[in-house]
């Protein structure tokens, strides 16, 4: 049977002396669990400084124990004749072990034993989380010592208990090496147990300092903001837990855009959200309010473009920078003119749709696109209306309800091109079919989430949601939820798309939040009309 997975203690937040340690350490026959077994188990829990528990046992490795190993430990082979096998012992030390954090000196030596025990005797890898107090000393103290050897940190903190290379001796050592060192992590602001875990992949850079402007965060949902001494905000993000992710850039990140980052950094503020949801959409409204220089991915666009089928005697696709009610569809928004270009380009190749836009009978001839076949042309006035309607109709099918009516005929294209071995522009027919098959996507989300107007939804936690056509109105956790009045109807109708990339983002990341497992419709004014299927995008 396999070990249940440990519990977090709150998301690793709880505070240092609530935390249990069992400071633990074997002796082996040997450096190699793959063919080497344990001869002694020494541990004690702490938990608050106090003493909770002390474990010791000499096991029968069912083997002989070399003389150096006799010599080092003083563990003799009649010592061991009649004590337990790790087959009767590990159980019991499992069960004293619980959901503690597991201490040790080179704690990954005593855990590759462990581990290797307890998956030949099927209890499947310990779950417990671990620290080092050799990587903490490390961190915290190698400036101080000729060496990380236990016996040389247990001197230095003047340790009661001299280690000799017996389990329980050095076990306890090793607890108040670890309690020294947590004394010292204090001074760095080390409160919480994701703190000690993460602090010996903390980078010794100048900017480790810093790390203290994280120390009044709150362990909850929300929104953080650097700002440059001039109170400039240059960078805003988002965290589950605030304090845990800010502090996570002082912990081994060398990216150079971190370096720049911390460089400039000298004060961190924030905003409390209820929800991950809730923190997710202020960081996105956030950036297109602050424009910081730092979020490039996120950063708005300085205008929005949209693709629009013309309302005309022959619809024709153009490229707009504003949603007017003159247009038959509307495709976007984009963030730049080569997106919507490239959905244009995808509509060409899908549909026979005009490429010119001469007015009809201005030319004596078609134009070129209708003389290689690829398009209709009303430009020598030829073109029947009711023949040309009929390719307006298949667009408009396409967007809306059937759209492997635009898509399949880009994936039978790209299947000819790869036959023939012409594998880059089958690429190109692959680039287009994915940004159509996402357009499409994004506009029977929007539809759905506009057109039933406003809805509240929770997900299977309870932390819940107001949505009001698109946009978030309110949020509440869990543990924290409202006496929400029953929606009203919105005053205006809902656009055909949304008005901007802004928009069109925060619809997109409620769209992704509704296709959790878990989520329900609690109530709304109106009827929420999924898509009977979802654009695949190949």
């Amino acid at each position: 049977m396999a070990l249940a997975v440990q519990r977090t203690f709150d998301e690793l937040g709880a505070p240092l002396f609530e935390v249990p340690f069992c400071v633990l350490d074997l002796e082996t026959t040997g450096g190699s669990a793959a063919d080497c077994e344990i001869t002694e188990i020494g541990a004690v829990i702490y938990r608050g400084g106090e003493l909770t528990g002390t474990y010791q046992t000499l096991v029968n490795p069912g083997s002989e124990i070399p003389p150096f190993i006799t010599i080092l430990t003083g563990i003799t082979q009649a010592m061991v004749i009649e004590a337990p096998r790790i087959e009767e012992a590990l159980p019991s030390f499992l069960e004293f072990i619980g959901d503690a954090v597991i201490v040790g000196h080179n704690v990954r030596f005593d855990l590759s034993f462990l581990n290797a025990a307890a998956q030949r005797l099927g209890y499947g890898r310990l779950p417990n989380r671990s620290v080092d107090t050799a990587a903490l000393a490390r961190r915290l103290v190698r400036s101080e010592v000729r060496n990380l050897k236990l016996q040389t940190l247990a001197a230095h903190f003047r340790s009661p208990t001299t280690p000799n290379h017996r389990a329980l001796e050095d076990a306890r050592a090793t607890a108040h090496v670890l309690h020294s060192l947590l004394e010292r992590a204090g001074i760095l602001g080390v409160t919480a147990l994701e703190d000690l875990l993460q602090l010996p992949t903390a980078r010794g850079s100048t900017h480790y300092r810093k790390i203290s402007l994280a120390d009044d965060l709150p362990r909850r949902p929300g929104v953080y903001f650097f700002k440059d001494r001039n109170g400039a905000v240059f960078y805003v993000g988002k965290a589950k837990n605030l304090r845990t992710r800010v502090r996570s850039y002082f912990y081994g990140d060398t990216r150079r855009t971190v370096t720049n980052m911390l460089r400039e950094l000298e004060e961190v503020d924030y905003l409390v959200c209820e929800t991950e949801l809730e923190a997710e959409i202020t960081e996105l409204r956030l950036i297109h309010a602050h424009r910081p220089r730092y979020n490039r991915r996120s950063k708005p666009p300085k205008s929005s473009h949209w693709v629009k089928l013309t309302n005309e005697r022959f619809p024709r696709l153009s490229i707009v920078r504003t949603v007017k009610e003159n247009g038959l569809l509307y495709l976007g928004p984009f963030r730049n003119r080569r997106s919507a270009e490239m959905i244009v380009n995808a509509l060409w190749d899908a549909t026979p749709i005009r490429r010119c836009a001469g007015k009809p009978g201005s030319r004596r001839g078609p134009c070129a696109p209708a003389q290689l076949g690829v398009a209709l042309c009303p430009c020598d006035g030829t073109l029947d209306e009711s023949r040309y309607g009929e390719v307006v109709e298949l667009l408009l099918a396409g967007a809306d309800t059937n759209a492997s009516l635009l898509l399949r005929p880009l994936e039978d294209r790209m299947l000819e091109h790869s036959a023939a071995a012409r594998f880059e522009e089958a690429g190109w027919l692959r680039d287009r079919h994915r940004s159509l098959a996402r357009a499409i996507n994004r506009r029977h989300a929007w539809q759905a989430l506009s057109g039933v107007g406003v809805m509240m939804i929770e997900d299977a936690h309870g932390d819940g949601a107001m949505i009001e056509q698109g946009r978030l109105i309110s949020a509440w956790s869990a543990v924290q939820r409202p006496l929400v009045p029953t929606p009203a109807l919105p005053e205006a109708p809902p656009p055909e798309v949304p008005p901007s990339v802004a928009d069109a983002e925060e619809a997109h990341l409620i769209w992704q939040w509704l296709q959790r497992a878990g989520v329900k419709l609690i109530d709304a004014t109106g009827a929420l009309s999924l898509p009977a299927q979802r654009v695949i995008e190949i």
